[in-house]
């Protein structure tokens, strides 16, 4: 059975690129959000398997975003997609919960090499 992606960026080209890099595996992507508040509501409504969560985004970052879902869902898997610069940002990420996280830009291989590894370790 394909895992359930949501993907989470306020860049179209972002969440165009990760589809692309999701397409070709066992995956199936059931939404997208374009801010924290979205993300969080999508996730309640959808459950995915993972969700990608950009950062900085508008009205709510993805750091605050990946703790509201994660007090809903403490299962929730949460990896955190950041741009070169941004280290202190990916701590905070992970001090809230998130499961890893990516580098902007990313490849494709990258990407699915840490999305598989998390799933692995949380047995998904």
């Amino acid at each position: 059975m394909p895992k359930r992606v949501l993907i989470v960026d306020d860049a179209v080209f972002m969440r165009d690129m990760i589809k692309d890099i999701f397409s070709g595996g066992d995956f199936e992507i059931v939404g997208e959000a374009v801010h924290g508040v979205e993300a969080v509501d999508k996730y309640k409504e959808l459950r995915p398997d993972l969700v990608t969560m950009d950062i900085v985004m508008p009205f709510k970052s993805g750091i605050e975003a990946t703790k509201e879902i994660l007090a809903a869902d403490d299962k929730a898997c949460i990896i955190m997609c950041s741009a070169l610069g941004q280290e202190s940002l990916v701590m905070e990420a992970i001090e809230a919960g998130a499961a890893d996280f990516i580098v902007k830009p990313f490849k494709a291989d990258d990407v699915l090499a840490v999305v598989n590894k998390v799933l692995a370790a949380r047995g998904k």
